[in-house]
């Protein structure tokens, strides 16, 4: 894989000043009043809130500490429309929006492109992006469903192109520095993705793909070469998420059968749990994402019961927001609603790297050794 400097250029240098000044001054940003539980404080939970096309930050109470977009309503930029993935970077928000389908929202039937991957400061302003409002494509600066993107400890981004079948790493000049898979062409063969959703750089310097619907995970070289591939011993069918755990097995989000599933090394299931059990549950509730949590739980977002669980190794809920089943939407708190929450990640804990990565000193995985 091909690593080049975010410090390239005097430009960059610039881009690189103006998020050092947002480090500085977030401390004092969006405070709540919910018991000082501020903005980006650890321990929080960041949700892609998918139909109601915003990323929010909650305490551990479910209060709503910060929001970016408008509301379920929304098609303007001023919003992240179909947001599938969101994550923190120091106090700026990388998000990645696929846009609002045809048929989901009445009042736009014929559904809005999205199809960027933004950088937000806490007051909401853009200060990079990659990919074009309102355009889908693979050319320069083009994207066609990016479902996820990840901040690398070179500030590269690594992004999930669903539609374009690849997933590429870009710097901040916006040149592609690394792809795999084969722009437009869904396949299994030799540098071949179907709807691929989700890459997670490993520590050893391979990526970790779900490739959906090929109905595996693949970690893959920077030679582009498949090194393994996971499949729960054939059982699973649509891979919307993988990761590797501190423990060198794999975590998939088995997301037809309303599973999540851990494998060994040889591909052999050690755990398993189910997000439809339960008798109000929507009888495909699809989750789209799982992450194992450094306390050992695991925080899912079951997306179609419209709620983002964190389950104890027993398979025990320990906390919930949202409501089963139930979509909803409020700017106080969970409990208003959520609509097909795409993904939730644990401030501090999880950040697209498998922990520690080579020059993360502290471990948490976000590159900043301390």
């Amino acid at each position: 894989m091909r690593i080049n400097s975010f410090l390239a250029s005097p430009m960059l240098w610039l881009v690189a000043a103006a998020l050092s000044l947002q480090v500085l001054t977030a401390s004092s940003a969006l405070a709540d009043g919910h018991g000082g539980n501020a903005f980006n404080r650890k321990g929080n939970i960041l949700i892609s809130d998918q139909f109601n096309n915003r990323v929010i930050e909650v305490d551990i109470n479910g209060h709503i500490v910060w929001q970016f977009g408008v509301g379920p309503h929304d098609s303007s930029a001023h919003s992240i429309l179909g947001v599938n993935d969101a994550q923190r970077v120091g106090p700026l928000t990388l998000m990645a929006g696929t846009g609002i389908p045809a048929g989901v929202d009445p009042a736009f039937p014929n559904g809005v492109a999205d199809n960027r991957v933004i950088l937000v400061n806490p007051e909401g302003h853009i200060v990079w992006q990659y990919g074009q409002f309102g355009v889908t494509g693979s050319a320069h600066d083009e994207l066609n469903a990016p479902v996820q993107s990840t901040w690398l400890p070179n500030h590269q981004v690594m992004i999930t192109d669903q539609g374009n079948q690849r997933v590429i790493i870009v710097q901040a000049n916006k040149q592609i520095v690394w792809q795999y898979g084969t722009t437009g062409v869904a396949g299994s063969g030799p540098n071949e993705l179907q709807d691929p959703n989700s890459a997670e750089l490993l520590a050893n310097g391979h990526v970790l793909i779900a490739d959906e619907n090929n109905n595996r995970a693949i970690e893959v070289d920077h030679h582009h070469q498949i090194v393994a591939t996971f499949t729960a011993g054939g059982t699973v069918s649509g891979v919307a998420f993988a990761s590797r755990l501190p423990n060198g097995n794999t975590l998939l989000t088995d997301s037809n059968n309303n599973r999540i599933v851990e494998v060994d090394g040889t591909d052999h299931v050690v755990w398993q749990y189910f997000t439809n059990t339960d008798p109000n549950s929507n009888p495909n509730p699809l989750p789209t994402r799982a992450i194992r949590l450094k306390t050992g739980h695991t925080i899912i977002s079951d997306q179609f019961n419209d709620r983002v669980i964190v389950i104890d190794s027993n398979g025990l809920i320990d906390e919930h927001y949202g409501n089963l089943n139930m979509p909803g939407f409020g700017l106080k708190n969970t409990g208003q609603g959520l609509n097909a929450p795409y993904d939730a990640k644990v401030i501090g804990d999880y950040t697209g790297l498998t922990p520690p990565h080579p020059g993360d000193g502290d471990g948490d995985g976000d590159g900043d050794d301390h």
